[in-house]
């Protein structure tokens, strides 16, 4: 897990201020792992650190922060503390974060800061830390000596959503707090998109979408679901043009039949074609949009872990 800086962003746009809870270290069986993180304020919160009851006194602690005060440091067991069947213990930090203290915050590589008052000099150990996230791009979540150092979430995947309606409102609900995601979401008026959108979303509008495939990263991935069959047509043609890592598009069988017939007319290959995934999501789910929309997220996931796993084994 690491920072995910727009999401502090988009939660001090609303708010003065808000407490982030970071599990920095964990022994034992616990809900999550350490760098699982929650952003809670006066009315509400974001994220999750796992656990019913953990959490519930995790975000009453936090609440008394709001107010002001230094970062604390504190360790719960989760068994007799908190009558959970785990029985491990999670060392938890309550940090009071502002406009203020979100500037200190670099954009990418590792943040450290000290997080107990009688904190001294950096150890040793997190600027070993700070130097790996330099020079190897790899940052753990580490406490040592009252300092804690993680990593920064940095949005590495481009994925861009072509439509605002039904489907594709829920498509961004469900990926948008995705940290290692850059949503681009596009569609012809503004008008087509809901009032308030995250603003971890970059929203585009053109009165013909099509035309800002040009500027779309060749590395990025897409997923068409426009109310226009012609639009989704002409927009699979550019892509095919163009390039992109990855692309799917919502319709039945019968719709991607009539689409390969139509795009293989405009000159592009049968394995061309082949790259276009269709239709998106798991079809044993449904066609209710949060149906698609968690089929298409979860095979979204199941091909990034892939993908570590590659790079992992060289």
């Amino acid at each position: 897990m690491a920072i995910d800086r727009a999401e502090l962003a988009a939660a001090l746009d609303r708010r003065p201020a808000v407490v982030r809870v970071v599990i920095a270290a964990h022994r034992g069986s616990t809900p999550r792992g350490a760098g699982t993180a929650m952003l809670v304020w006066a009315e509400g919160q974001a994220g999750t650190i796992g656990g019913g009851a953990l959490e519930y006194e995790a975000a009453k602690r936090a609440r008394t922060l709001l107010a002001g005060g230094g970062p604390r440091v504190e360790r719960l067991p989760l068994g007799p503390g908190l009558g959970q069947c785990c029985g491990g213990a999670v060392t938890l930090i309550f940090e009071r974060l502002s406009a203020v203290e979100l500037a200190a915050f670099p954009e990418c590589g590792a943040h450290a800061r000290p997080v107990t008052a009688d904190a001294g000099a950096m150890p040793l150990a997190i600027r070993r830390a700070l130097k790996a996230a330099r020079e190897e791009g790899v940052a753990p979540v580490l406490l040592s000596g009252g300092w804690l150092v993680e990593p920064i979430a940095a949005p590495d995947r481009a994925l861009w959503i072509w439509g605002a309606g039904h489907v594709g409102r829920a498509l961004v609900s469900v990926l948008a707090p995705l940290p290692d995601v850059a949503l681009t979401w596009i569609d012809t008026t503004p008008e087509r998109f809901p009032a308030e959108v995250s603003p971890k979303v970059t929203v585009r509008t053109h009165p013909d979408p099509a035309a800002l495939v040009a500027e779309a990263p060749k590395t990025a991935e897409h997923l068409i679901l426009t109310f226009s069959h012609a639009l989704d047509l002409d927009l699979c043609h550019r892509l095919l043009g163009h390039g992109f890592t990855g692309a799917g598009l919502i319709g039945s069988a019968s719709k991607w039949a009539r689409f390969r017939s139509r795009l293989k007319a405009l000159g592009h290959t049968d394995a061309q074609i082949a790259r276009i995934r269709c239709p998106i999501g798991d079809p044993s789910l449904g066609k209710h949009p949060q149906a698609i929309a968690v089929g298409v997220a979860a095979a979204l996931l199941k091909r990034d872990r892939r993908d570590r796993e590659r790079d992992a084994a060289g």
